[in-house]
């Protein structure tokens, strides 16, 4: 016959959680977080992308006060040089010392000096 410490003992063992459970919360954290990390991925590309666009505006609007300011566009044999002139521009601080930072490295782009066109190729 048993006794009630036995029936104690044996309630006491069977609290808690199975292996099972712990292994199935676990499974479904994990997955959770690769949904995340996915998401956040996403949303990080695209708001590069938005910057970068951006900046190519930036870059050309200032051409143009540039050209409204002088009527000739810049002369600059390069996007760099674009870049460094309009921000040192004889004090008419057309463009920011800000700007570039959103893209990774420097970026392949182009001048056209007859049109006064900033081109980004790739973001």
């Amino acid at each position: 016959m048993r006794t009630r410490r036995d029936l104690k003992d044996k309630n006491l063992i069977q609290k808690g959680f199975t292996l099972v459970e712990l292994l199935v919360v676990i499974v479904i954290l994990g997955v959770l977080a690769a949904v995340v990390v996915f998401a956040v991925g996403g949303i990080t590309n695209t708001s590069k992308t938005s910057a970068c666009t951006i900046e190519v505006r930036t870059i050309n609007t200032a051409t143009q006060a540039f050209f409204a300011q002088k009527n000739a566009y810049p002369q600059a044999t390069t996007a760099a040089a674009l870049i460094t002139l309009l921000q040192s521009s004889a004090g008419l601080n057309l463009l920011s010392s800000g700007t570039g930072t959103a893209s990774a490295g420097p970026p392949p782009a182009t001048y056209d000096q007859t049109t006064g066109i900033y081109k980004q190729t790739a973001c």
